[in-house]
């Protein structure tokens, strides 16, 4: 069975609920999930139901951006090359494609640079900056990278390379000295929005510079659709895991519309490659597009998908995403082998639940790997994970994940005595731990959670938005629901609580799943939990879980995905 959990059902205004079905005519359910989330009014719900590409923000409230463009339209006016600087996640290999071929659309010459994981490490490289200005490049612009580059700006402006950087992490104190630095996440920076992903900023770079083209007549009646480019603006932010909210929430909705509707020749051969036809969902995306084209990134260079989603040649494309499909099926090894090594040496460390945080290392594992298994930690145990991958040196690079209440990139600053170099967020940072410093380094970060973190915040929580009775169950409602989408961060599926069900049966199916028949009322529902056998299933039951309808053997059928169980009082297990 799953781990144990806190349920907490969400409180709502009745009143606004009840407005919401009468005005939007909807189901009572789905007012009261609307309700739960905040949406309260018909107008804000009704503007959440239908998201619309007309709520884009002016990209120009964000700070410098103003310098960008007016350095880009130098950059279109004089032809000069760029050379996009990127990341190689999702992320920066999404916003990286995205600008080169944006670019180019508007009559810019762009080329792009990846850095290797393993031999440039994250972020801009000086070494690498010099090549790009001997090669005569007068423009850089980063992606998803750079805003605590201070130390590599000021070379830049030493070698006389201009340097506009594009980023959403973390900035530093101080700013990078750059022709323009754009992040909504700036103290001094008014755009409204904080939660862009890395292409999300760069999209609006180019919205920006397509207004000020137009504006001064330099696009000749050929203005771009920047709409074309979305699917790819869509992969990369729901694939770095930023809230599915606002901005957000309005270019994925209409980016998956493009990936379903036809896409990019490179998007199409891995849609192939992972069996996705037809429209696509943000869960698709997440855990089947983005791993595919993360994992060369991983395990050795990222630019196979780059490549991958600027070719317009059917064969290549094909050849790149199996080359990628290949390279995700070995990360997945490599993950199962680490994590078991890791659960291990736990063991082997006499960790118990007693300890308030999980720090391992070896030297068997591949640093770009580390990251998802401290996640798939995170998850088993509730609690802070990092994982290091050590080098010769006796140091190692590490990836960690948190939990919500334990803030990851402040508790790293709390240990930088041990530290080389870290950045990240509150959820989710990268580090590179000094020689000899490993054991201290642990030793100081189990006490940082253990001051920060009480019992209670160990526990996970299952939050419900609203209560279902039997006869709320429709497919209409399953359809009510599925306007929610996407789901993600900041916009969960929603969770329902059923009370009072009895069981008439329980069976495990499958790869330990379990498969249950619910009466209420004399009415009957099957569930399913994947990957939830094991153990007595009480005789009385409340369920948390998702409605939905199963197509197996070609016919529709309402059933409940089952997110979590519990006895009702005074009932025995089967």
């Amino acid at each position: 069975m799953a781990m144990k959990k806190h349920w907490h059902l969400k409180a709502y205004n009745p009143e606004s609920a009840t407005a919401l079905a009468e005005v939007l005519d909807i189901s009572p359910v789905t007012a009261r999930i609307l309700a739960s989330r905040g949406l309260e009014t018909p107008d804000s719900a009704n503007n959440f139901l239908a998201p619309s590409l007309s709520g884009m923000l002016d990209p120009f409230m964000m700070a410098d951006m103003k310098q960008a463009v007016t350095r880009l339209v130098r950059v279109r006016q004089q032809d000069e090359p760029v050379c996009i600087y990127g990341d190689y996640d999702v992320d920066g290999i999404t916003a990286t494609a995205l600008l080169v071929s944006a670019f180019s659309a508007m009559g810019i010459r762009a080329n792009y640079h990846i850095p290797h994981r393993m031999e440039d490490g994250y972020g801009l490289n000086r070494e690498a900056l010099q090549q790009l200005a001997d090669q005569g490049y007068h423009l850089v612009i980063s992606v998803d990278c750079g805003v605590t580059a201070v130390e590599e700006a000021r070379l830049c402006r030493e070698i006389g390379l201009d340097l506009i950087i594009t980023d959403h992490h973390q900035p530093l104190e101080q700013l990078p000295d750059a022709v323009a630095v754009l992040n909504p996440h700036r103290p001094d920076c008014p755009y409204p929005f904080k939660g862009l992903a890395g292409v999300g900023v760069a999209f609006c770079l180019l919205v920006a510079l397509r207004s000020s083209l137009r504006e001064l007549g330099l696009l000749n009646g050929n203005e771009p659709d920047l709409r074309q480019w979305l699917d790819l603006v869509a992969l990369g932010t729901i694939a770095d895991m930023v809230p599915l909210t606002g901005q957000n929430r309005l270019l994925v909705s209409a980016g998956l519309q493009r990936m379903g509707d036809g896409c990019r020749t490179g998007l199409a051969a891995l849609k192939s490659v992972s069996g996705i036809k037809g429209p696509v969902s943000g869960g698709q995306v997440g855990f089947r597009l983005a791993p595919r084209l993360n994992a060369a990134g991983r395990l050795e260079s990222a630019l196979p998908g780059v490549e991958l989603l600027l070719t317009n040649d059917p064969a290549k494309a094909a050849r790149l995403a199996q080359d990628l499909d290949t390279a995700n099926i070995e990360r997945q090894q490599v993950e199962r082998r680490i994590f078991d090594e890791a659960e291990a040496l736990m063991q082997l460390n006499g960790w118990s639940d007693q300890r308030f945080s999980i720090v391992l290392c070896s030297p068997f594992w591949h640093p770009g790997v580390v990251g998802i298994v401290a996640s798939r930690l995170v998850e088993r145990y509730f609690r802070p994970a990092i994982l290091i991958a050590q080098n010769e040196e006796g140091g190692g690079k590490g990836s960690g994940r948190s939990i919500p209440g334990f803030h990851l990139l402040d508790a790293l600053h709390a240990s930088s005595s041990h530290l080389l170099r870290y950045g990240g967020h509150k959820a989710a940072a990268g580090l590179t731990v000094k020689t000899d410093e490993l054991e201290a380094f642990t030793t100081a970060f189990e006490q940082i959670a253990a001051l920060q973190l009480a019992d209670a915040d160990l526990t996970p929580v299952l939050t419900i938005d609203a209560e279902l009775a039997m006869d709320d169950l429709s497919l209409g409602l399953v359809k009510e629901i599925e306007r929610l989408a996407p789901f993600g961060i900041g916009n969960a599926e929603p969770t329902l609580l059923m009370r009072n069900l009895r069981v008439l049966e329980a069976r495990t199916v499958g790869e330990g799943h379990l498969k249950m028949r619910l009466e209420k009322d004399t009415k009957i529902i099957p569930a399913i939990g994947w990957r939830m056998a094991g153990g007595p299933v009480p005789t009385m039951i409340d369920l948390a879980g998702t409605p939905e309808i199963d197509t197996w053997g070609g016919t529709e059928r309402l059933q409940m995905r089952i997110k979590g169980i519990r006895p009702v009082e005074g009932s025995h297990g089967t």
